[in-house]
């Protein structure tokens, strides 16, 4: 039987994804009643700027007292899409101090505050769903979520952030410079006035730390994830790939350790080979490789970020949630039963890519692979060749490792800066998804 009594919903946030998320609300408004059962009512939008203009919204629901919005006694749920950590954690808490359930975007906050934010929506019988705070509109919190909750996942590595898939793609098919796809991508609006976030992996790291939690039943916070950038790989990097069969890409990477007894959240740009699933991925789009023990191998792929995307990933919770209060229960919240400690970077076990410059004469090789011997690391391949800028005395070598803990390889890698016959290290890059 449908209930005639609308479920309101309280907007905090109208930005480019709030206002997607409110003009769909109002578009579909029919299809939304039909799938939730009772009417879903916009009861109100919380933003800054109240004289910005913003077509389809009744002027009348704008405030700039979110507080207040929360507070006046009628909001049934409210969908948070301000974003960063004040005034939106906040905010949040208050909703659920006031009977509201709560549906969020907001990856920064949950990787840094997931669990007090889980805790209070346990203490006042509420919900907290988060599918559009990782991996924009491809269904991947749920599905790990619910789908998975029965089998036991053992890795995630994915492409989790469009921005730099778009540059990396760039320079990798056109053989542009990193600046140069840069600023492409700040053209067409994938990247941001200030991309810090997303080159320098910030972004990825928030969402690694989400997905490992869900992943693994074990709180991860932001500062537990291993974050390098990649505003360092090169045309030449892209190169060296191509030579090995591979393409280079940022990826987040979280895995259990072979005994179960620790967990590994990391983020960086890797070598993968082309015959990767994860090496097609072009463009802005994000993909998400879910290895577990019963599935097998499954593959999640789609438009990560966006207005329209990462709406569809709101306004599904927003259903969901709906659905959950007309029948007075709540879904899943925080699954964090194993308490697993997360593992440093160093007890990582993975391959190296490294270009040296160094001295062109005899027993240079010999050298070189007894530093890597001494380091406990073994040498898969090695090629040599002169400097392509034609520079004299000097050749460029190439190391590739077999596995091997990354402390090992760093340390290896430090010994080798110290060598009088290694003028520098040119490249230093992980090599996975073998």
């Amino acid at each position: 039987m449908m209930r005639t009594r609308p479920l309101k919903v309280a907007l905090l946030g109208c930005g480019v994804v709030g206002s997607e998320v409110a003009r769909i609300m109002t578009t579909h408004a029919d299809d939304l009643t039909a799938r939730i059962g009772a009417p879903v009512e916009l009861a109100g939008v919380a933003v800054r700027r109240p004289s910005k203009v913003r077509e389809g919204i009744d002027p009348a629901l704008i405030t700039t007292d979110a507080t207040a919005l929360l507070k006046r006694g009628d909001i049934d749920i409210a969908i948070e899409v301000i974003g960063g950590i004040e005034p939106a954690r906040t905010l949040i808490t208050t909703a659920f101090e006031h009977g509201i359930s709560v549906v969020s975007a907001n990856k920064a906050l949950l990787a840094q505050d997931g669990a007090a934010l889980h805790a209070a929506a346990e203490q006042h019988g509420l919900d907290l769903y988060y599918e559009a705070a990782v991996a924009g509109a491809i269904p991947l919190v749920r599905p790990m979520r619910e789908s998975l909750a029965g089998d036991k996942i053992n890795r995630v590595m994915g492409i989790v952030n469009g921005t730099t898939n778009f540059i990396l793609d760039k320079m990798d098919s056109t053989g542009a410079g990193y600046q140069e796809a840069l600023d492409e991508a700040t053209a067409l609006g994938y990247a941001e006035a200030d991309p810090t976030a997303d080159v320098e992996g910030y972004d990825a790291a928030a969402k690694a730390a989400i997905l490992a939690g869900i992943a693994f039943h074990t709180r991860v916070r932001l500062d537990d994830v291993y974050r390098e950038g990649m505003t360092e790989v090169s045309a030449t990097d892209f190169a060296s790939a191509k030579r090995m069969g591979c393409t280079i890409k940022l990826l987040a990477i979280l895995e259990r350790a072979a005994d179960g007894e620790s967990v590994t959240a990391r983020v960086h740009p890797a070598m993968i080979p082309l015959t990767h699933p994860l090496a097609s991925v072009r463009e802005a789009y994000n993909a998400v490789f879910v290895e577990a023990e019963a599935a097998g191998r499954l593959m999640f792929y789609g438009p990560g970020a966006g207005g329209s995307p990462t709406a569809s990933a709101v306004l599904g919770d927003l259903v969901a949630v709906c659905r959950n209060k007309l029948a007075a229960a709540t879904g899943p919240g925080e699954s964090a039963y194993t308490q697993l400690p997360v593992s440093p970077m160093g007890d990582v076990v993975t391959r190296y890519h490294i270009s040296l410059d160094v001295a062109d004469k005899p027993g240079v090789l010999a050298q070189v692979a007894t530093t890597f011997a001494e380091h406990g690391v073994s040498i898969d391949t090695v090629r040599q060749q002169g400097r392509p800028d034609g520079v004299g005395n000097e050749a460029s070598l190439v190391v590739v490792t077999h596995r091997a803990p990354d402390a090992a390889l760093s340390g290896t890698v430090e010994a080798l800066r110290k060598l009088d016959t290694v003028r520098g290290v040119a490249s230093i890059m992980r090599v996975e998804g073998e």
